[in-house]
């Protein structure tokens, strides 16, 4: 079982984010994924699953409520594909691994030894959990204060750059505006351990490779080669993708 001791390190994290009132019980369900529940004979409440449903919901109502706000010329259609990216488990993923949230997960053993902490989709999936929990038993406006201050530069590097984040829709829709036909994403090698691959990605259009780029996961990959094949299409600048 979890340690005392982990779960105040986990408490001060939580604190250190800017928190200073919250349910540790609830907290603490946020970070505890499945795997360990089920080695542990708990109750499904007791993982992260009902809190990331509902952190789900406070991002993207937080996002929403900014994106009205700060864009008030945009249409919906725009706003939507803004706030899809920002939402989405890859940007999660990067904050998560900005506030460093990969120590306090807690999961099985087996799951600790296959590296599963580190992966994109769990470590998105507590964010949310969180965002869940301190939604609940925290001060709302701090709550939202952080999800804007960690996803404010994201989103208008998305708006005013038009970067990496959304370099896939900006290849489709120039394709498409060619023909019908669209960009297609090969996986042309994978390296390393299960949980700790690189891939390697091939983004094609009409029979022609485009570009190739790799990543810690294919989605990643995916986007890296359409950034390429955008900055060598002269659809991005390539000076104006970041290092973040």
């Amino acid at each position: 079982m979890q340690s005392d001791c982990s779960e105040k390190n986990l408490y001060r994290y939580i604190k250190e984010l800017g928190f200073g009132k919250f349910s540790e019980e609830l907290v603490k369900t946020a970070f505890t994924h499945s795997s360990f529940t089920k080695e542990h004979n708990l109750e499904y409440d007791k993982c992260y699953e009902r809190l990331e449903f509902l952190g789900d919901a406070v991002l993207k109502m937080v996002v929403t409520d900014y994106l009205y706000e700060k864009y008030p010329d945009a249409h919906e259609g725009e706003l939507t594909k803004i706030r899809s990216i920002a939402v989405s488990d890859e940007i999660l993923y990067k904050v998560a691994q900005k506030i460093n949230i990969e120590p306090y997960i807690i999961v099985s053993e087996a799951e600790e030894k296959c590296g599963g902490k580190k992966l994109e989709s769990i470590q998105a999936c507590v964010m949310e959990a969180m965002f869940g929990a301190l939604y609940l038993s925290s001060d709302k406006k701090a709550l939202r204060d952080f999800i804007v201050k960690s996803l404010v530069p994201i989103i208008d590097d998305i708006v005013n750059n038009k970067t990496v984040y959304n370099a896939k829709a900006l290849l489709q829709e120039y394709t498409q505006s060619l023909s019908k036909e669209l960009p297609s994403y090969e996986v042309v090698a994978e390296k390393g351990k299960a949980h700790n691959k690189t891939f390697y990605i091939a983004v094609s259009y009409n029979g022609n490779i485009l570009a190739q780029a790799e990543g810690k996961t294919k989605k990643q990959a995916q986007q890296e080669a359409a950034y390429n094949a955008c900055v060598k299409l002269g659809l991005i600048k390539g000076e104006q993708k970041t290092n973040e």
